[in-house]
């Protein structure tokens, strides 16, 4: 069986993001930062155009989705470890004995049980397989999208559309 891909990976897909991931049940990671790249690849038939995908709107839907990240604190909502409350135009976060206050216009709450890599590849994924499904799947058979946190760390996620 053959198969075609396209990939978008641009220099403009990236966002600067601080975090914290928990493991272990109780553990949490110090609060940091990463300049993540995103990039995302679509699997399918060729169209009547000859495109699997045009590439144009793929890649302004991709870097819409990293400019939403882009210089803000990310927040696992689905994390039983971090508790987030909204007090006015705060959000005060508790982990692990720590205390955080953060301006709500520098914050996105993601509904998520972690903020690593491999789950923001997934929530990323998410969006675009939202937007597919809005503008017509076509021929289209698997959606890939990587996160790479760190030069040489990167997660996939692979969704199999339907």
């Amino acid at each position: 069986m053959s198969t075609y891909r396209v990939r978008v990976a641009k220099d403009y897909t990236v966002f600067a993001a601080a975090h914290f991931v928990t493991y272990n049940r109780v553990e949490t990671e110090p609060l940091h930062g990463h300049n993540y790249r995103a990039a995302v690849s679509i699997e399918g038939d060729l169209d009547e155009n000859h495109y699997v995908f045009n590439f144009v709107p793929l890649k302004r839907k991709l870097r819409a989705i990293t400019d939403s990240l882009d210089h803000h604190m990310l927040l696992a909502t689905g994390n039983p470890v971090i508790e987030v409350t909204e007090d006015g135009d705060s959000y005060h976060v508790s982990q692990a004995g720590k205390q955080y206050v953060f301006p709500k216009a520098d914050v996105v709450l993601l509904p998520i049980p972690n903020t690593t890599a491999e789950l923001l590849a997934t929530w990323i994924s998410q969006q675009l397989v939202a937007w597919l499904h809005e503008n017509g799947t076509g021929a289209l058979t698997a959606l890939e999208v990587e996160v790479e946190e760190v030069f040489g760390q990167t997660a996939t996620f692979r969704h199999e559309l339907t």
